[in-house]
């Protein structure tokens, strides 16, 4: 920004989903936000990968690039907006354009999980803000008063649904009764899942999720490599009627808790996988490809925080919310605040931290099977909260609900039941979260 001219230069990476909604309000709104930031926001080019594809919004030819590392380092832009997502070449042009002085609004969860400290290192060198929003949860504000409003406070969990195509898919398994692959076609089609949905569906954009979360609440370095995580693929119809009839519904959730480690300081651990919830749970009533963050503070108490976790517009108004406070400070020639990972917490294993398991275990009928039963899980230290029997004979099934136990007790108790003459098999393991009615 040159002396006496108090226009803000933006720079966007991507004209996709996202990009196209960002362009698109920078062009409808830009009273609003010359107003809100205090000086004309000016777009100044949009690379994009080819000249003549199809856009969802009409965009200046001047203004579209091929070049766009040309694009980033131009010392006339102020502000680059990266929506391109993925790895590369996005960590190059973020790295390029904070090198040569400005400031960085970015949606790119994979990246910040998995280099998030080489991003904040060289904002912090080179003096300029890196602001996030709309990496996690689309359009609902979480990430701000994670760092900012409760600063003060001392955040212990994380609980959230952060991923509205596997919501949208264990909300159609649950309303109406249909399998894994007709729900996930279903998704397909509405366009809530992508051709291919291995990322979704197996948990990895929820694990980058996690991973950005339990960084900004426990001021702690977290990567994606650091979650435990678990996808929805192996979901049955079965697990779910399994979970209506404890009243209770499934959810993907991401899950971030302190918890006391081997040296008695307070561990992180994070995890993301399918778990049974009671419906009386916030959460549970988190429909279709809605999103909701659950945060629980020492002092604040339980917060929640609902709404349309992704899609173009919604994501693009976290990107305008970004944009407008990095413009405002390079205006006062500020910056924000940076990384914060001064505790510096370890990260538990999966093995170490503390759950409940629901298991379905198909069963002899004779006498003596529910004490053995019930003596496998002692054996492995595991309390037994529940148990119920179903069906005679052939039929024969055993659902047990533990009490919290470490994860790596209760697989070995699954384990020492599938090895049991008695337990013809063991049908269904998850996970359970809150207090089952």
């Amino acid at each position: 920004m040159s002396e006496g001219d108090k226009r803000l230069r933006v720079a966007v990476l991507g004209c996709g989903s996202v990009g196209s909604q960002v362009v698109r309000l920078l062009s409808e709104q830009a009273g609003d936000l010359a107003a809100r930031v205090g000086a004309p926001v000016e777009l100044v080019g949009v690379a994009v990968r080819r000249l003549d594809a199809t856009r969802d919004v009409e965009v200046a030819q001047g203004l579209l690039t091929t070049d766009a590392m040309g694009l980033v380092t131009r010392d006339d832009v102020d502000v680059v907006v990266e929506v391109i997502g993925g790895i590369e070449p996005a960590r190059s042009l973020i790295l390029a354009a904070l090198e040569g002085g400005a400031s960085v609004v970015t949606a790119n969860k994979a990246l910040l999980a998995e280099d998030g400290p080489t991003l904040f290192e060289a904002a912090e060198k080179a003096g300029r803000d890196l602001y996030y929003e709309a990496a996690v949860a689309g359009a609902i504000p979480i990430l701000r008063p994670l760092r900012e409003s409760l600063a003060g406070d001392k955040v212990t969990r994380v609980l959230g649904i952060v991923n509205g195509t596997t919501n949208f898919i264990l909300d159609k398994m649950d309303t109406s009764g249909a399998g894994f692959a007709e729900a996930l076609e279903e998704a397909q089609e509405l366009g809530y899942a992508e051709a291919d949905p291995t990322a979704d569906v197996e948990g990895f954009d929820a694990a980058a999720k996690a991973a950005i979360l339990a960084s900004l609440a426990f001021h702690s370095r977290v990567t994606a490599s650091d979650v435990h995580r678990e996808g929805i693929s192996e979901v049955t119809a079965a697990d779910i009627q399994s979970a209506r009839e404890m009243n209770s519904v499934v959810k993907l959730l991401a899950i971030c808790e302190l918890r006391a480690g081997s040296g008695g300081d307070d561990a992180v651990a994070v995890r993301v996988h399918p778990a049974m919830i009671p419906r009386s749970h916030p959460l549970a009533s988190v429909r279709e490809a809605y999103n909701a963050v659950f945060v629980e503070s020492e002092a604040a108490g339980q917060l929640m925080f609902y709404g349309p976790g992704a899609g173009g517009s919604p994501t693009a108004s976290a990107v305008l919310g970004d944009l407008v406070t990095v413009a405002r400070n390079r205006l006062a020639d500020t910056r924000g605040v940076g990384e914060s990972a001064y505790a510096d917490r370890a990260v538990l294993p999966m093995g170490e931290t503390l759950t409940r398991y629901h298991v379905a275990i198909d069963v002899d009928d004779r006498a003596g099977v529910l004490a053995s039963v019930a003596t496998a899980f002692a054996e492995h230290g595991v309390s037994i909260q529940t148990v119920r029997q179903e069906g005679r004979g052939a039929d024969a099934q055993l659902v047990v609900v533990s009490h919290e136990s470490t994860d790596a007790a209760l697989s070995a108790t699954v384990e020492h039941l599938r090895s049991m003459e008695i337990v013809r098999e063991v049908t269904s393991v998850m996970r359970v979260e809150g207090a089952m009615e």
